[in-house]
């Protein structure tokens, strides 16, 4: 993939039960969650707006299941994303020496590309990787149906993780809005291009992470989904700079993620 150093270009859900996963998702975002590959249980997830489950570059990401041995060797429930890196074996090394951790990998697999398992100082999961792909990943898209469209870092101790990320990734921080007692929220950019924001983490539930919002095409019809499909609305719907919508929810199965959707007509 030829997309910069430090672009997020995919999102994955890993579940303890990848059917119910489907069921609830399909619902909220409009998705379509694929059948399990024959050789894993890995199910890409097609934004039903036109993305190909089997090509990295159209789809938005894939439901992994929780197996007992990735629990055993600590692995829990929740929403990761890979970030696109120019050499995974200089970027693992580069978030050791910055204070991060590598959990596992580097390790290759063939057709897609090379990958590893990693931490920020904050203990805070991701991916790196590098795709066999010729073509870019459009997994997140500022606006893109169905795709990731912010990203977002809930983190104990900011100024420590922006420091991380713009160490390890070149991430610059162009602009900052005030947020009272919650401190800043403080928007990051690969170059020229704001792809989310960092917050500090105020003790509350929910617990410390990344957080990604996805678009669908109403924020009050997807609250009503959430709640439909036994999940639980956190926050919102609440309007956002620029105009758009949004709510932080939970799943079934206590997982957070965000909805974004345009403000017009609603």
């Amino acid at each position: 993939m030829t997309n910069p150093h430090g672009t997020p270009i995919w999102y994955e859900l890993v579940s303890a039960d990848p059917p119910a996963s489907k069921a609830f998702y399909d619902h909220v975002i409009g998705w379509t969650i694929g059948e399990p590959m024959p050789e894993m249980d890995y199910r890409m997830i097609e934004t039903g707006n036109g993305g190909i489950g089997g090509a990295i570059g159209g789809a938005v990401g894939g439901v992994m299941r929780l197996s007992p041995e990735m629990q055993a060797g600590g692995a829990k429930p929740g929403w990761l994303f890979y970030i696109g890196v120019d050499d995974v074996d200089a970027t693992a090394a580069a978030i050791t020496a910055a204070g991060g951790a590598v959990h596992m990998g580097p390790w290759s697999m063939p057709g897609v590309g090379c990958m590893a398992v990693v931490a920020d100082p904050q203990g805070i999961p991701f991916y790196i990787m590098r795709g066999n792909s010729d073509a870019d990943s459009t997994a997140y898209d500022r606006t893109g149906m169905g795709k990731c469209n912010w990203n977002e870092l809930i983190t104990p101790d900011q100024d420590a993780g922006d420091a991380f990320y713009r160490a390890v990734f070149g991430w610059s921080y162009p602009d900052v809005m005030p947020m009272g007692p919650l401190g800043e929220y403080r928007f990051f950019a690969v170059g020229d291009t704001t792809i989310g924001a960092t917050m500090r983490h105020d003790g509350a539930e929910p617990a410390p992470g990344w957080r990604f919002y996805f678009r669908a095409p109403d924020i009050v019809a997807a609250a009503a989904k959430v709640a439909e499909a036994g999940g639980s609305v956190l926050y919102g719907p609440a309007e956002v700079p620029g105009g758009d919508r949004i709510i932080v929810a939970s799943d079934p199965h206590g997982l957070v993620f965000g909805v974004v959707a345009s403000g017009a007509g609603a």
